[in-house]
């Protein structure tokens, strides 16, 4: 199956060698809308490439979902990651940002292309569910959790002596400007100069950099900017944009080809939906007291809530309650569809992990985990950034908590007692969710939110819009080149075989 030239302005397309060396750069939430004045690097990419085409996500379009789907050409209902989180059945725990590559049920992209070419390999520098994976090379963070409850910033590696070679070159990885009320454009140009230490020292064929500022950015500020020079939105898509153009530059010297992908794009929320404070009122949701705090009975609920962003998946204990409860959610302002047996089925998530119903909110709204009723009872690591134990995502983490006195002040007292060995709970988060500016998770966005595919590849990937798992078909097309042709157009997936017979047609 051949993939025939499309012309277009700008230089000629790169030469396919047996093996092309291609570098996949995450901006994560990086939308049209976004690409302009205030990302030059960026838009010059787009345009000497093709332009930007557009992805259509799975559902829900979240990092994890996302990625997944990218990497293996197959939906949720097929690679098993519905969410960032989901209920365990048999654990009976909510489990959220686990790490390891075993979750994904699915062939990886580089599995695939070494079946096809056995000297293929390949590099992840912090794409997750890095950790087990089959890659030849990894980087991800990796904290360590000390007995004391310190929690160490620090990153795992594969090789080992990787995480060596990388903090005596760059520093400790940057945890707390990764995550939390302090993430910052630190810890993205730490992976953007941990990534090219692996381009420098190693000869992979496909190199994965996770890029993950501008969604952190957006979802503190919203995704509206105006054309004054300091808008703070524009100030971070500069940011970006000049690390995303040092690694296009470095890339270009190498002869290595660019690519960028996003998983999303950010749309203006204006506030969230406590599904689960719902079903607590309507009695299917159970609470029990720990210390005068509310916590979470998920032995004793008959249905609960796990909040992802715009999509939440709901599990209902006994199947003689699902009608009702569905009629229940569907009736809550904020709640555009719920989706249960075929509708879930048919929108590909149709997986055990996912919610016996799957809500998903409005555009301008996105759904919060909590339960509790009165903020004085809600338990003591709400207030904290903990996102392995919060049965939900929670984006008030990137908040300090405005009602504070000197918030900054008050972590940086309780990190030296942690230091002086001190038990302290670092408790400056807030828990008014009106301050979440920007969300995603929905598959139909406004036009101009989508996620995108940037850089020079052949038909039919310069098709206007492009289903998420075609992205797949793309690096494998990128990297392997016109001499595998035929074994990749026996590999792709059903998706891009479409595409095909589109462009055909």
């Amino acid at each position: 199956m051949g993939f025939p030239a499309r012309d277009h302005d700008g230089p000629k397309p790169y030469h396919l060698r047996v093996l092309q060396r291609t570098c996949v750069l995450n901006v994560v939430a990086l939308s049209p809308n976004l690409i302009g004045d205030a990302t030059p690097r960026i838009r010059e990419l787009a345009r000497r490439t093709g332009g930007v085409r557009t992805l259509r996500p799975p559902l829900p379009a979240v990092t994890c979902t996302s990625q997944s789907t990218m990497l293996t050409g197959v939906g949720p209902a097929t690679h098993g990651v519905v969410g960032n989180g989901w209920h365990d059945r048999a654990l009976g725990e909510v489990m959220f940002w686990k790490q390891s590559n075993g979750l994904v049920t699915a062939e990886k992209v580089w599995e695939t292309a070494r079946r096809i070419d056995p000297s293929f390999t390949c590099a992840n520098a912090c794409w997750w569910y890095a950790m087990h994976a089959s890659t030849d090379a990894m980087i991800t963070p990796r904290p360590v959790y000390k007995a004391d409850g310190r929690k160490i910033p620090d990153c795992l590696t594969s090789p080992a002596a990787l995480r060596d070679e990388l903090q005596a070159r760059l520093g400790q990885f940057p945890l707390f400007r990764f995550w939390g009320p302090l993430a910052g454009i630190e810890s993205t140009d730490w992976i953007a100069r941990a990534t090219r230490h692996l381009l420098e020292s190693t000869q992979h064929t496909l190199t994965l950099c996770y890029l993950p500022h501008l969604d952190y950015a957006l979802q503190k500020l919203g995704p509206a900017f105006s054309s004054a020079r300091h808008d703070p939105v524009r100030q971070e898509l500069r940011e970006v944009d000049r690390v995303v153009g040092d690694m296009i530059d470095f890339c270009d010297q190498q002869g290595i080809r660019p690519l960028i992908v996003s998983e999303y794009g950010i749309v203006p929320v204006r506030d969230a939906v406590w599904l689960n404070r719902v079903l607590r009122d309507a009695g299917y949701l159970a609470v029990r007291l720990e210390d005068g705090r509310e916590i979470l009975d998920l032995e004793h609920s008959r249905a609960f809530a796990v909040a992802d962003h715009q999509v939440a998946h709901v599990r209902v204990r006994d199947p003689r309650d699902l009608a009702a409860v569905e009629a229940i959610l569907a009736k809550v302002d904020g709640v555009e569809r719920t989706l249960s047996g075929e509708a879930r089925r048919t929108a590909g998530l149709d997986h055990e992990r996912a919610g016996d119903i799957v809500c998903v909110s409005t555009a301008d709204r996105w759904f919060a985990y909590g339960w509790w009723l009165d903020d004085a009872r809600a338990p003591d690591y709400a207030r904290t950034v903990d996102i392995h134990r919060k049965p939900g995502y929670d984006p008030c983490e990137l908040f300090y908590d405005p009602k504070l006195l000197w918030p900054k002040g008050r972590a940086m007292r309780k990190l030296l007692l942690r230091k002086l060995g001190f038990r302290t709970l670092l408790d400056v988060i807030p828990l008014d969710a009106s301050l979440v500016r920007g969300s995603h998770g929905r598959v139909e966005q406004p036009k101009g939110f989508d996620p995108v595919l940037i850089g020079e590849l052949p038909d039919p990937f310069l098709e206007p819009e492009l289903p998420m798992e075609s992205v797949r078909d793309a690096l494998l097309v990128a990297t392997l080149g016109a001499r595998h042709a035929s074994a990749i157009g026996h590999a792709l997936s059903p998706a891009t075989r479409l595409l095909l017979g589109k462009s055909a047609r």
